[in-house]
């Protein structure tokens, strides 16, 4: 169990830590001259049962509020201290503030100094902070007055032996999840190299385990350990861990870096959140400036309300959705808490919990972020990622949910579809979504039947662009879920493919004896000009028809897929407009940029440059490429299917 002091400076938290374990936690000279805490204090305690109790002893004074906010996230047992002759002072309330932001539901009270006052002194500030407490999940933290400063003092004994009470009986964390640690401190001792220190607050790490390092990105790997300041094979969630690091030098890591399995390291400057307003605040406007606590790191950003505009703002006192918006990139996972405070960093105003960690800058308040929302607090609260899933139109990928529920094998409902994805990821997708997303391609494509009759079928580029406008930004985890569902559309007979046309069963566009005897005589001399066909006058008169007659059964065939229309009057034979498509692919993956210009294109086909630039502009609208400046790129995660 982790114990975390919080009061008033001088108040004698540092005094009280040094009678519970006879640890001075002021370790700094600054410290110890001027006889107030500045930094994080730590101290141990062993237990009956071989396990050891940690202390984090935290500044009081106003101007380390980041400091105490630091020490305090990940603490199981709050330590709240109160001397008897101040009584309730500012930083003993905003310190009650923070824990409870915290969730911080355990907590004992010492009345320090007590031997300086009258026991009516005593009684009294007792009445204060069980005031205070009241209205907190606090409220029956049992309190004891203490003179630590006394030796052996009855008060201190007796909440040194309810204290170890306390950590004999907590529950220890679950140490299933992926690991991660808050750093709180880092430094090099001779001999050893890099230490590291913090709090962990998932999982679990073993020596020769690798880490990555969120503030560089970083691999680096654990030589040596101490959990609880004991040395160790392994340390775990909720316990204080000193990590003896290869790899990385002291100056490289900083407060408010993590280090911890790389399937969590995701950096977002947005985060959506369940937003508590305290109650001496004005109303929430939005884009509010403010500073920002999460883990142990410290951050400026803004506030923005997610509530119904038509509402009002949050009001104080309440709870509602906020995104924050920051000034750096975070590390977060869903159920991690922030302190708010003012842009002065002067007072605390609210906390939140983070919901989404990838919150998007776009559609904040849509019906469909507050599925979301409401999904992932149900995944908080019970355990369960079937809401998660069910609200996903597109399926989430697998390494997704490891992120947000900070497991390598998270939960998942039955009955999912699975789908491969590129670098070995998997998207999951909720039967009701997979069923639905089957149904609106054939509508989609039962209704461009019904406004093309005379077209044998849709362009799988332009249908996905009909089906899913303005989805393509979701890239090859987009393509994969398209390319699965024609495939399982195309497997169960509800869709038929030829070639890069799409059609349903039922629909056919027929040619007549003459239009097929034409045809016959048409498409081998188009065959036979590869990359060069003849223009539509060319075949007219080689065949001795008229020229319209020929248009609209070329254009009749490149509505059926056998032909491409490159051009007005200027038709390609499908095998050499896939050899085009497979040229255009190839010279794009061998630039740097993966961009094709015209002059490689012409030099590569023999052909001239305006041909180029007009089979290019072709691909470009059946959706394999798009024109970026002068250059033509391939679209993300297309696949050309001629």
């Amino acid at each position: 169990m982790i114990i975390g002091t919080a009061g008033h400076i001088d108040h004698g938290k540092t005094t009280l830590v040094r009678a519970l374990t006879g640890t001075n936690t002021d370790r700094l000279k600054q410290e110890q001259e001027r006889g107030i805490t500045i930094e994080l204090g730590y101290a141990y305690l062993p237990l009956p049962d071989g396990q050891v109790l940690g202390i984090i002893d935290v500044p009081g004074h106003e101007k380390f509020i980041h400091t105490m906010a630091a020490g305090a996230v990940g603490i199981d047992h709050a330590l709240l201290v109160v001397a008897a002759d101040d009584g309730v002072m500012p930083q003993t309330l905003e310190h009650v503030q923070i824990l409870q932001l915290l969730g911080i539901r355990s907590a004992s009270v010492a009345i320090t100094k007590a031997d300086c006052v009258p026991p009516q002194r005593v009684a009294q500030v007792q009445e204060e902070v069980r005031a205070i407490l009241s209205i907190t999940a606090m409220a029956e933290a049992p309190l004891f007055a203490t003179a630590a400063a006394q030796p052996d003092d009855p008060g201190t004994w007796a909440l040194r032996q309810h204290l170890l009470a306390q950590a004999q009986h907590h529950a220890a964390r679950s140490s299933t999840g992926l690991f991660r640690l808050a750093v709180d401190r880092a430094f090099s001792l001779t001999g050893q190299g890099t230490i590291v220190t913090g709090t962990v607050f998932g999982g679990q790490v073993s020596v020769g385990d690798s880490l990555t390092h969120s503030g560089s990105g970083r691999s680096v790997r654990v030589r040596s350990l101490h959990a609880q300041n004991r040395a160790s094979p392994s340390g775990s969630a909720g316990q204080r861990v000193a990590l003896n690091l290869a790899g990385l030098h002291p100056q490289d890591i900083a407060r408010g870096d993590w280090l911890a399995q790389p399937e969590l390291l995701s950096a977002s400057t947005r985060l959506d959140v369940r937003l508590h307003w305290l109650a001496e605040n004005t109303p929430l406007a939005g884009w509010t400036a403010v500073h920002l606590h999460l883990g142990t790191q410290h951050c400026t950003g803004h506030v923005l309300p997610l509530g119904d505009p038509s509402a009002g703002p949050l009001q104080p006192g309440h709870e509602g959705y906020a995104q924050l918006v920051l000034d750096a990139p975070v590390f977060a996972l869903p159920g991690d808490r922030v302190i708010v405070r003012n842009a002065q960093a002067s007072r605390t105003l609210g906390g939140a919990m983070v919901l989404d960690p990838d919150a998007p800058a776009r559609k904040r308040r849509s019906p469909q972020r507050q599925a979301t929302w409401q999904a992932l607090e149900h995944w908080l609260a019970a355990g369960d990622t079937g809401p998660l899933l069910a609200q996903a139109r597109f399926g989430l990928p697998l390494s997704h949910l490891q992120r947000l529920c900070g497991q390598h094998q998270p939960p998942v409902p039955p009955g999912l579809q699975r789908i491969p994805l590129p670098q070995g990821d998997t998207l999951l997708l909720h039967p009701d979504n997979w069923q639905a997303l089957q149904t609106q391609l054939l509508d989609a494509l039962a209704q461009f039947h019904q406004q093309q009759p005379d077209e044998p079928g849709a362009h799988n580029a332009r249908l996905q662009r009909m089906v899913w406008p303005g989805a393509t930004h979701t890239g090859s985890q987009h393509q994969a879920l398209w390319q699965a569902l024609v495939a399982q559309l195309s497997a169960t007979d509800q869709l038929q493919a030829e070639g890069a046309w799409l059609r349903l069963p039922s629909h056919r566009v027929q040619l007549t004896e003459q239009e097929t005897a034409l045809a016959e005589q048409l498409l081998p001399r188009i065959a036979a000009g590869r990359f060069d066909p003849p223009w539509v006058r060319d075949l007219a008169q080689d065949t001795g028809q008229k020229e319209e007659l020929v248009r609209q059964l070329l254009r009749k065939l490149a509505r059926q897929g056998v032909l491409f229309q490159v051009v007005k009057d200027l038709f390609y034979a499908q095998e050499h407009m896939n050899a085009l498509a497979a040229l255009i692919t190839e010279l794009a993956t061998q630039n740097a940029q993966g961009q094709v210009i015209a002059r490689d294109f012409r030099d590569a086909t023999g052909l001239g440059r305006k041909r180029a630039i007009q089979i290019m502009e072709c691909f470009n609208r059946l959706g394999l490429t798009r024109r970026v400046g002068d250059a033509h790129t391939l679209r993300p995660g297309a696949h050309w299917q001629g």
